[in-house]
């Protein structure tokens, strides 16, 4: 050994090092992580937040991914010449919109990021309608949004809440166990799919299966104040206050409503991370500095 490869294998080791206590302290808890933006779209990302994932897995912990589709979303209403339209961070989703979503997220997204976690070395399967489906039992958004121009409630078309998460097809019973992938598609009693939002549904997963961490990729550096400068730790009462005062807003809007929604149910804590960063997952969870907006309901969590 040369004596180059010293001080390499000694940084190394730090760096596993620090990661061992939390891997003992998460060993066997539930980490739902929502993958989305940017991080979905660049090859380097993919791969490297698929091998995140299995890492968590390999080492104890027991990872659940909800995965978005926004981006993709909109490229294919695009090139099927329509046009999409939001409001307060949601799609608005007629019948049309609503078969281009499906084919996007559940036969293209979901299929791929199955593939690819099982190809880093660890299986994985899908859930969502028609892929195991009745993960997610859902009912129209009962959301009422007050159109400014024509002073007409907004109709969300098939846009949709979640009303139930059957936790019992996560197959979270052994270690050894598939990892979960889940698509933002739920379906009601008479069979019809809705578009949830995957922010909504990862926050009603964690809740669901008690989750200790749930982790919000986006593709922001986390949750900025008034200067843009990024808030390293808030509790659920000043979350409030951020979004009152309109400091929040847009398509954060619906991550801090999942995140509350979450704090409230039991989880533990929320993180809301830069997915731009290859391999943000394991350094918010396993490194001392971590990255992004931790929230929790009080300064003592």
């Amino acid at each position: 050994m040369n004596s180059n490869q010293k001080p390499k294998g000694k940084k190394s080791a730090a760096v596993l090092l620090e990661g061992l206590p939390y891997i003992l302290q998460f060993r066997g808890k539930i980490i739902v992580v929502k993958y989305g933006g940017n991080a979905m779209q660049s090859k380097e990302l993919q791969e490297a937040f698929c091998r995140d994932i299995v890492m968590m897995k390999s080492v104890g912990l027991n990872p659940i991914i909800v995965h978005g589709g926004g981006p993709q979303i909109s490229k294919a209403i695009e090139q099927a010449g329509l046009q999409s339209s939001f409001v307060q961070g949601l799609r608005i989703t007629d019948r049309q919109t609503m078969d281009i979503v499906e084919r996007v997220v559940i036969d293209e997204i979901n299929h791929d990021l199955v593939q690819m976690i099982s190809d880093q070395g660890w299986p994985a399967f899908g859930l969502g309608a028609g892929l195991k489906g009745g993960l997610i039992r859902a009912r129209k958004l009962s959301l009422t949004v007050v159109d400014p121009e024509s002073l007409m409630p907004v109709d969300f078309g098939f846009v949709g809440e979640v009303e139930n998460v059957v936790t019992e097809k996560l197959g979270l019973d052994s270690v050894d166990s598939e990892i979960p992938v889940i698509a933002p598609i739920g379906i009601d009693g008479s069979g019809q799919s809705y578009n949830i939002n995957a922010d909504t549904v990862a926050g009603a997963v964690a809740e669901a299966v008690q989750a200790e961490k749930l982790v919000i990729l986006t593709n922001m550096p986390g949750i900025l104040d008034q200067q843009g400068q990024l808030i390293s730790y808030l509790t659920t009462d000043e979350l409030d206050s951020l979004a009152r005062n309109q400091i929040i807003s847009d398509g954060m809007l619906p991550k801090v409503r999942c995140a509350q929604h979450a704090l409230e149910g039991g989880v533990h804590t929320v993180q809301i991370i830069d997915g731009r960063i290859p391999h943000s997952a394991l350094l918010e969870i396993f490194t001392d500095k971590g990255v992004g907006t931790l929230i929790a309901n009080s300064h003592s969590d």
